[in-house]
């Protein structure tokens, strides 16, 4: 296992040169840059000074060069200095990731807590009204697009019924409250991201853990169980699950660049300081350097998840393993 994964690890980096090398063209492809953007709106902008800040950003020079002097850059894990306000892209990456974390993390808890049951539940009871009403909320949440939810919710819990706040991850006056009164606004603001983002994952994992389970509890060793007086919690859980889980633990393993960018929809809708706003608006302005240290960071947190995903299987199933040649 220990070979296997420094294996992997090594394959990383010509993975990680090509998906730099293929973000980087298609990014510059783009119409429009960040000269065209910062002076379309300045009547005063002259050719001359459209010049001085292409040669300021370095995009006067060609892009093969370009591309060269960005990679030796990122070697040194440095990402440039953003074009938008002068800032290190790192620095303006690391302000913004807690936040990111802190809402994505308790969203992929909230769905594994609550899908996972609701699949098995669903499996072993086939055809029950349980399954049935699961079904239909399978069917809302895959329908449901999230920003057209988070807007509905938005005016029920936050101007209609005016429980919840609607924007930001805190209140203007948070400074005067106390240590209880801070958590309990945190909370308060959290509520509608982090259950709006989860409410589409959850229909869908608890249909994967519905699907494999269904395979699972119809295997004869599970009937052999059975017939051997093990009560049913016994053999759902102990026998069944634990073979069912190797879809769970792909989607696991897919989830973790989404802990990072995954957020764009609800971060720019409820106005949260995030990695996802930060895409958005890096997008529209064309802040280059910016842009590529976000792709790079989920490319590799894709790569990273593939291997935990690989990883994971030998711990769940003792059936696979990987042999060191």
């Amino acid at each position: 296992m220990p070979s296997y994964i420094a294996k992997r690890l090594l394959l990383m980096i010509p993975l990680i040169f090509g998906i730099t090398l293929i973000t980087f063209i298609v990014i510059h492809l783009a119409p429009g840059g960040p000269v065209e953007v910062q002076t379309e709106m300045s009547l005063k902008a002259s050719a001359q000074a459209r010049e001085n800040l292409k040669k300021l950003y370095g995009l006067d020079k060609p892009l093969h060069v370009q591309y060269f002097e960005w990679i030796t850059r990122f070697a040194k894990l440095d990402f440039g200095k953003s074009f938008v306000d002068g800032r290190k892209v790192i620095d303006k990456i690391v302000e913004r990731i807690p936040i990111t974390l802190t809402i994505n993390v308790l969203s992929l808890l909230l769905i594994f807590i609550i899908a996972i049951p609701i699949g098995v539940l669903s499996a072993t009871r086939q055809y029950s009204l349980f399954d049935k009403v699961s079904t239909v909320f399978v069917f809302i949440g895959f329908s449901t697009p999230t920003f057209w939810l988070a807007l509905l919710l938005m005016i029920l819990f936050g101007v209609n019924l005016g429980l919840l706040p609607i924007s930001g991850i805190q209140s203007i006056d948070v400074s005067g409250m106390g240590p209880l009164e801070r958590l309990a606004d945190w909370v308060k603001h959290l509520i509608l991201p982090v259950g709006i983002s989860a409410f589409g994952g959850i229909a869908g994992l608890s249909r994967y853990s519905r699907s494999s389970m269904l395979e699972v509890i119809r295997q004869d060793y599970i009937r052999t169980a059975r017939a051997k007086g093990l009560n049913e919690s016994e053999v759902v859980f102990k026998h069944a699950f634990r073979n069912a889980l190797m879809p769970i633990v792909t989607i696991l393993g897919l989830s973790v660049p989404g802990l990072i960018g995954g957020g764009v929809i609800f971060e720019t809708i409820f106005a949260i300081p995030g990695m996802g706003q930060l895409f958005y608006s890096s997008t529209m302005s064309r802040d280059y350097p910016t842009i590529m240290g976000i792709l790079v960071i989920g490319a590799i947190l894709t790569l990273v998840g593939n291997l935990i995903a690989d990883v994971s299987y030998a711990l769940v199933d003792p059936r696979i393993r990987v042999k060191s040649r």
